[in-house]
């Protein structure tokens, strides 16, 4: 048969001399699948790998974390994750499509002729923060920035303010956008 299948017949005399140590492997995953199952329910079918993996530590259980997972991909055991995509843009009523400004050009001859910005949000324990910055597209430095817990248009007009008041943006710039210092 080993011929037939192209094996050698040591490697076969191997596998069958290793059986005891796989049932021993195969006995040793489901009692731990039966620790993870039991620690599964107990926290309503929400824990995934990294909390289940933190129980077992805790319980004095030396496991990797690889094999909780693959013990929990075998036996579909799965966690919740509750988080939700928060979405900070709305369709407009009529899609128009904003200006291009900059006419997709990101060089500036001169710091403080063409700053560009973005808002961007950040998760804390007391809720959301809004963070919007101005970046000057010739020294590709942030020269100010503004953060609030809404994003609304004065979180970018105080961005824009900072960078005025610290004198990084030309004066024409300045005069153009109504920033009175």
């Amino acid at each position: 048969m080993c011929r037939l299948l192209k094996v050698a017949r040591s490697s076969f005399y191997a596998w069958l001399a290793s059986e005891r140590a796989r049932a021993a492997r195969r006995a040793a995953d489901d009692a731990l699948a039966h620790e993870i199952t039991v620690l599964h329910i107990a926290s309503r079918h929400t824990y995934g790998v990294p909390r289940l993996h933190a129980e077992l530590r805790r319980l004095d259980r030396r496991v990797n974390r690889k094999r909780v997972k693959r013990i929990m991909r075998e036996r579909d055991i799965a966690g919740i994750t509750r988080r939700k995509r928060r979405s900070l843009t709305r369709p407009a009523k009529k899609a128009v499509p904003a200006a291009d400004l900059v006419g997709r050009d990101f060089t500036a001859a001169a710091p403080g002729r063409k700053p560009v910005g973005d808002i961007t949000y950040i998760p804390t324990d007391e809720g959301w923060l809004y963070l919007a910055a101005r970046l000057d597209l010739a020294t590709r430095e942030i020269v100010g920035y503004s953060m609030a817990d809404h994003h609304r248009a004065s979180l970018v007009v105080d961005a824009l303010t900072m960078a005025a008041g610290r004198g990084r943006l030309h004066r024409v710039l300045q005069s153009q956008i109504g920033v009175r210092l």
